[in-house]
This record gives C-alpha cells, sequence and structure tokens, in this order.
C-alpha cells in the first residue's frame, strides 16, 4: 500500500498511463491484498487537473479522512487513480496550499506563461517542445496584426489534436468550434469572459484571452485522455478484480475529468460485470448529455455513453454548482464560437448555460428520463434512489474560490464525503 501518512487504511494507488495501461505491480498488489484486508465496499477516487503524485494523493488524503468516522461498522478499502493530467499554476486544487512560485501565479495571474505552468505543458506535451516554445514567446511578445494571432492558434490547434483513443462526449464534440473558428474572434470572446463583461460588450486585445485560449486545448486533451484512461484502464481492472474478489463492491468517485475518466470506465467494464454499486461525479467536467440516449436537439444521436449508467448496480449521482466558473463560463465558450449562429456573442450566462455545451458539473445530468433532482440537504436526510440518475446540487458547499475556475476545486467537505457513502449504501 502507498503512502503511509494516508488517513486511511486499507490504501492503494493505481497508476495509468495516458493510453489506459496500468502499473502492472500496484495492480497485482491492490488485487492480493483486497480479500486479505476483508474489504467489502472498494472506493476508487480520480482526480481531477493535476500536475503531480503528491498532489492527488493530497487530495485523497483530505477528501477520504472522515469516512471512517463516517461509516465505524464498514469494511472500507480506498484507492486513489493517478493518470497524467495537468493543471496551471493559477488554478487552486483541492485544500492543497499552493508552493511559492503557484502563490505567485495566483496572486498576480498574466497574460504570459509562468515557469511552473511552462513545466507542466512540456511534460504534459513532450513532443511538442518546440510549439510550446514559440507559443511562449508570442505570449510574451503578443506581436500587432493579425498574423501573431493566426500563428498563435496554429499552434494551440497542434496541441488539441485528438490522441489514439479519443471519443467525444457527443458527435458534435469531435472538434470544439473554439479552437476551428477565427482566432481573434475566439481570444476576444475568451477576454471578454474573464473580464467579466458579455463578450458584445466591448472589444477586449484578444491577447488577453490567448492565455486562456491556451487553457482550453490542454483542458481538451486531458478531457479526452480521461475517457481513455477510464474505458481502456480502469473498466478492465473492475473487471479483473470482480473475477479475483466477486464479494467486493466498487465505487467510483471522479472529480472533474475523473467523473469522466470513472463515468467511461462505464464503457471498459467487460460483460456480465456487476460490480460498479455506485458512481458519484463532483464537478464532472464532461457534456451533461453524456448519457443521454437520445440529444434534445438531435433525437438521431445519442451521448457517448447512452445507458451506460444501467451497467451501475445502484445509481449514478452527480454533483454540481453554479458557483463553478471553470464548467459555466469556459467550458461552453470553447465548445463555441462567433462565426455563425450559435454564437456567445449578446447572449447572457444563463441562456448560455441551458443549451446544448452544458457541463455535468454546471447543471447536473440532461436528456436521461426519471433523473431525480435534489438539494444537498436532501440527499444527505436521504436515502437516495437505488438506480438510476441523480442530480444534486451541491452549491450549498461548493461554493469558494476565484477566477477564471470559481469554485470547481471546492469538494473536499465531509457533506460530500457523506454522499459517496450514501450513493454506496455503505453503512
Amino acid at each position: 500500500m502507498a503512502d503511509p501518512g494516508m488517513s486511511v487504511t486499507p490504501y492503494w494507488e493505481l497508476t495509468f498511463d495516458a493510453d489506459g495501461d496500468v502499473d502492472g505491480r500496484e495492480r497485482d498488489r491492490l488485487l492480493a491484498q483486497v480479500t486479505e484486508h476483508g474489504v467489502r465496499d472498494l472506493i476508487v477516487f480520480a482526480h481531477g487537473w493535476n500536475n503531480d503524485r503528491s498532489i492527488a494523493t493530497a487530495l485523497y488524503r483530505h477528501f477520504f479522512a472522515p469516512m471512517p468516522g463516517l461509516a465505524p461498522r464498514a469494511r472500507i478499502g480506498y484507492v486513489g487513480v493517478i493518470w497524467p493530467s495537468m493543471r496551471f499554476c493559477d488554478e487552486p486544487i483541492p485544500d492543497f496550499p499552493p508552493s511559492a512560485a503557484e502563490a505567485v501565479a495566483v496572486a498576480a495571474p498574466g497574460p504570459a506563461l509562468d515557469e511552473g505552468t511552462r513545466r507542466a505543458l512540456t511534460a504534459a506535451f513532450p513532443d511538442r517542445t518546440a510549439e510550446l516554445d514559440l507559443l511562449a514567446g508570442l505570449l510574451a511578445g503578443r506581436p500587432a496584426g493579425d498574423e501573431g494571432l493566426a500563428e498563435f492558434g496554429r499552434l494551440v490547434r497542434l496541441l488539441a489534436e485528438p490522441e489514439p483513443h479519443a471519443v467525444a462526449d457527443t458527435p458534435e464534440e469531435e472538434g470544439p468550434l473554439v479552437f476551428r473558428c477565427d482566432t481573434a474572434t475566439a481570444c476576444a470572446e475568451l477576454a471578454g469572459a474573464l473580464a467579466g463583461a458579455p463578450a458584445d460588450f466591448s472589444l477586449p486585445n484578444p491577447w488577453d484571452g490567448a492565455k486562456e485560449l491556451l487553457r482550453q486545448a490542454t483542458y481538451y486533451t486531458m478531457k479526452r485522455r480521461a475517457g481513455a484512461v477510464g474505458e481502456h484502464g480502469l473498466g478492465p481492472f473492475v473487471g479483473q478484480l470482480a473475477a479475483r474478489a466477486p464479494a467486493v463492491r466498487v465505487h467510483l468517485v471522479g472529480h472533474s475529468f475523473g467523473g469522466r475518466l470513472v463515468s467511461f470506465a462505464l464503457r471498459g467494464l467487460p460483460g456480465g460485470v456487476r460490480a460498479v454499486k455506485s458512481v458519484t461525479l463532483l464537478q464532472g467536467a464532461f457534456s451533461h448529455y453524456a448519457f443521454a440516449a437520445r440529444l434534445p436537439h438531435d433525437p438521431d444521436a445519442a451521448g457517448a455513453l447512452g445507458d451506460r449508467f444501467q451497467r451501475i448496480d445502484g445509481p449514478l449521482v452527480c454533483c454540481y454548482s453554479h458557483f463553478d466558473g471553470a464548467l459555466g463560463t469556459f467550458y461552453p465558450l470553447a465548445s463555441r464560437c462567433s462565426d455563425d449562429d450559435r454564437s456567445i456573442g449578446g447572449l447572457s450566462l444563463g441562456r448560455m448555460l441551458g443549451d446544448r455545451w452544458g457541463a455535468m458539473g454546471h447543471d447536473g445530468v440532461q436528456a436521461v428520463p426519471d433523473t431525480a433532482r435534489l438539494d444537498l440537504a436532501a440527499a444527505l436526510r436521504g436515502p437516495l434512489p437505488a438506480s438510476g440518475c441523480v442530480n444534486v446540487d451541491a452549491a450549498a458547499v461548493v461554493r469558494r474560490g476565484g477566477p477564471p475556475a470559481g469554485a470547481h476545486s471546492d469538494i473536499v467537505h465531509p457533506e460530500l464525503a457523506r454522499v459517496v457513502l450514501a450513493a454506496g449504501r455503505i453503512a
């Protein structure tokens, strides 16, 4: 088991690469030990944006900490998933103090790349160092005229090219429009959103939104990567676990892109496996239509996960908050562009959020019949529905955070730990 300083025991970590290949030694250790420890319920948590193992482990340490006290008689085992994602240094992470360099980036965010973010980008895109050098130079120099922005857009599109095994949430998300439309227009709209003004309120300098365009390219890559890790890595592992320890009940939990990872694990489950007893999404950073069998605006199309929530022998619980700026503003912005009638220009944020570009973590699962809707207090009074999709408005606790992410990472609360236990009926 990893990390003797972990707040709970038994605890294991599972490390996956970008293609979903798992560390064999970690996998074999967990499969061998889970029965030895008498585990009845295994909670598997996947982080969202992140730069290293220590950050992910700190999240798991803090989130898991109240669970033994909340369910003292339960025989719980805990797993922290480690997968290759990244974040910009001006983004908060759940309940984890920033380093000195990160504190500077957060206190004085600017249009250029800070050193920590530059290192993280190099680690996330090791084959694109030349392009990253050019992008950093353009952000620092902000050249006048259209040519510099056009070149910046070309380089960003190279980063956003699909990796192997990439799957979109819906057919229309094969490539967000923000990477295909005019770079100056896209950056101007992003700059307006960063300033807190409607996109048509003024004419902001497009370079003020260029760093956000780069951020969205990395998000898009990490989002697709999360799906591949879930489908080709975590899903098959759960099948192996079910074969080795059929009495163990598995509960999948994911934050941000980790929510997409654990959801796509349902696509990778071997046929007939019913080991997953609950899935809990915390500020899930993927389409709110991902589980729809029919899209409201295109009845002939379905979300990538269709009715895969039926692979869960229990409920799929989606916690969301309107205080999540990352998902409420920038997620839909990255999918839209003002070069056609889908423009955000002139639209209020409230109207924008209810349309086809919304995210799970902002307004919950959409277009799935009979989805239950609860506020956090009602969810905690329980019991939660025994199956199907359940939306839980967690804004009562998921509410802290500044721009650009808002409360996206404000998830370390005992109330949310209680939701995970309630979803899995872990007494």
